[in-house]
């Protein structure tokens, strides 16, 4: 859904307050919008005395004796730190920076590359260069990484809030701040939604290479096993690749066609997105029409909606996980440092669209 210009327009106005100066073209990345768009927006809040424009910069007209936003007061500077290439967490991200921005909490983005222990250097960098709070979001491909961390990131010794991650209950890190997305609640709504539409085999295709991944391998896996209506489950990678543990090795993915035909099956749940969608396209080259012989379910809801036709979603609450994230963050700074830690858990939703209906044998 395309954001409004007013929202727009004063996501601008905070980026620009809180750092004093911004380039055109880093607010239009940040916004994902076009850099025409970006400079439409700032002709217009030139007009109106919000802003002063430059050579390629942007200037906040807000008076210099101005008193500073509340989180800027103690030079509480905040350090961001995601994995690179990572949609989904760009989506929390972005919540989270909507709240610093407006907060006038000046902070730095920092980009994880691939690898076991990537961010620990990227932490390390951001607490010698003054940052005062932590935003993290470790990328934990295998278990053994986030095992690996723990550690360092008990023994940190600034607020920090972890953003869709939760270590293991009883792990040295399990005392941190962390705000997370209700995935067992997530595979729920699709399991009912597919029930409630009359079917009763389904294979489960999930990635297995992140937390997320993994909890909703074993979500799946426990609501199928344990619903009185599903008569008969079968779980897949989604993609090749997709998988670091588990019972199937990255070239040994099941084929979810051929599985699909082996379970009887009538429905499919995918995770995630760009993998379901793929898959969709697999079952169109061999005559398996979705919904009408297959129905399908995508999970994580960033491009689902454009596929054809268009996916039915679960769509965790990836903006509000940070921006959630972000404020519990800002308390710690300002007023609640000794406050017992919080596990925030936010229940995802289901977009019906038009990849499900009821079986065609109850037509």
């Amino acid at each position: 859904m395309r954001e409004p210009v007013d929202s727009r327009r004063q996501r601008i106005l905070a980026a620009v307050r809180a750092r004093g100066t911004a380039r055109v073209r880093d607010l239009a990345e940040e916004l994902q919008v076009s850099v025409v768009t970006v400079r439409r927006d700032v002709e217009e809040l030139t007009r109106e005395g919000r802003l002063r424009r430059g050579h390629g910069v942007v200037r906040s007209t807000a008076p210099a004796e101005e008193a500073p936003a509340a989180g800027a007061r103690d030079g509480g500077r905040v350090a961001l730190v995601v994995p690179e290439r990572h949609a989904y967490l760009t989506e929390v991200l972005h919540g989270a920076r909507t709240v610093l921005e407006e907060a006038g909490v000046p902070f730095t983005l920092h980009i994880a590359p691939r690898g076991a222990g990537a961010e620990r250097p990227l932490v390390e960098r951001a607490l010698t260069d003054g940052a005062r709070g932590l935003l993290l979001a470790p990328r934990w491909l295998r278990l053994a990484d986030e095992e690996a961390d723990h550690g360092w990131l008990a023994a940190l010794d600034v607020p920090t809030v972890l953003m869709e991650r939760r270590p293991r209950p009883g792990s040295p890190p399990h005392a941190l701040d962390s705000v997370c997305s209700d995935h067992w609640y997530g595979a729920h709504l699709a399991v009912e939604h597919l029930v409630g539409l009359g079917h009763r085999r389904i294979v489960f295709a999930t990635r297995d290479d992140s937390p997320t991944a993994r909890t909703l391998r074993a979500a799946f896996s426990g609501i199928a096993r344990d619903h009185l209506l599903v008569e008969e489950w079968a779980w897949a990678l989604s993609a090749p690749g997709a998988g670091q543990e588990g019972p199937y090795a990255a070239d040994e993915t099941a084929d979810v066609p051929a599985l699909l035909r082996e379970v009887g099956a009538t429905a499919l749940v995918g995770h995630g997105d760009e993998d379901t969608l793929m898959i969709v396209q697999r079952l169109a080259q061999e005559g398996v029409r979705v919904p009408g012989d297959c129905s399908v379910v995508a999970y994580d809801d960033v491009v689902a909606g454009l596929g054809t036709p268009p996916l039915t979603a679960v769509s965790p609450p990836k903006a509000e996980v940070g921006r959630v994230a972000a404020e519990l963050l800002l308390h710690r700074l300002r007023d609640e440092p000794e406050r017992s830690a919080r596990r925030v858990e936010l229940l995802p939703r289901l977009t019906v669209r038009g990849s499900t209906r009821e079986p065609a044998s109850i037509d």
